[in-house]
């Protein structure tokens, strides 16, 4: 492959107008965009958070019991950080890639593939943001937790978006069609829901599982955000955080060369 594919970023201040671009296309579909976003969390947050916690009533965290539904809260809001940047770093950024031919219409002007990528990253990002901001008021409203520890979970659920939008732009850069983000979800994104202790605690899987689980990004941001419901600060809150910073940075990297790779045929 020619070095190019593999040059360092070539990034500017021109990410910005794309950026501003697809908020002002996004801006009209707001509110529908939010409900849809929004929707399924709370209905997993009520079906089990007040269901199955009703029959459950608490889980032990670390030998600490705390309330199901606290558990099951903190651990979607993750989920659903995951979920809205990888829907629009997969289904929105492929349509705007390959279907309407948009990236090609902005690289017209001088703006490089390289701020298209960073734009199209962080776009994702702020989506995820918007979202789980959203449901974290939902939640404050249901009295899910009021600790004031939970500002510090924004930034924390930003850089999840971050990470998580990174992973799916090397997904967007190898489809061919839509269905080939059914992989993605089903053999990487599900598993991991599951693995990750958002709906029930680690401590029950088998130990090669656990260990394995240790090192996947929505364990670490859960394992970041989850104390701040219950008024604590994460046990080991710089060994996630660089976790998470490893996944983006090696993930950006691999996003960049395979999108590179496919414009330059």
């Amino acid at each position: 492959m020619p070095p190019r594919l593999y040059a360092f970023p070539d990034l500017s201040p021109r990410w910005w107008p794309v950026f501003l671009r697809n908020l002002l296309v996004w801006r009209k579909l707001a509110l529908p965009s939010l409900i849809g976003n929004i929707a399924e969390p709370l209905m997993w947050l009520l079906a089990f958070g007040y269901g199955m916690g009703a029959l459950v009533g608490s889980v032990q965290l670390h030998g600490q019991p705390v309330r199901y539904i606290v558990f099951l809260a903190s651990g979607s809001i993750c989920m659903s950080a995951m979920n809205a940047a990888s829907f629009e770093a997969l289904y929105s950024a492929f349509s705007r890639m390959h279907v309407q031919k948009t990236w090609d219409g902005i690289m017209n002007a001088p703006v490089n593939l390289d701020n298209v990528v960073l734009a199209e990253m962080l776009w994702a990002a702020f989506k995820s943001i918007f979202t789980v901001t959203a449901i974290l008021l939902v939640m404050l409203a249901l009295g899910v937790s009021h600790s004031p520890k939970l500002l510090a979970a924004w930034p924390i659920l930003l850089g999840a978006g971050v990470t998580f939008s990174c992973i799916a732009l090397i997904f967007n850069a190898l489809a061919k069609g839509y269905d080939f983000f059914t992989y993605y979800f089903t053999l990487f994104l599900t598993p991991m829901m599951f693995l990750s202790g958002v709906f029930f605690p680690r401590e029950q899987l088998p130990e090669p599982l656990r260990i394995a689980s240790d090192w996947l990004p929505l364990t670490n941001a859960v394992e970041l955000v989850r104390p701040l419901f219950i008024d604590q600060w994460p046990a080991q809150p710089l060994r996630h955080a660089l976790v998470l910073a490893a996944y983006t940075v090696v993930a950006f990297w691999s996003a960049l060369v395979l999108t590179r790779r496919r414009f330059a045929r």
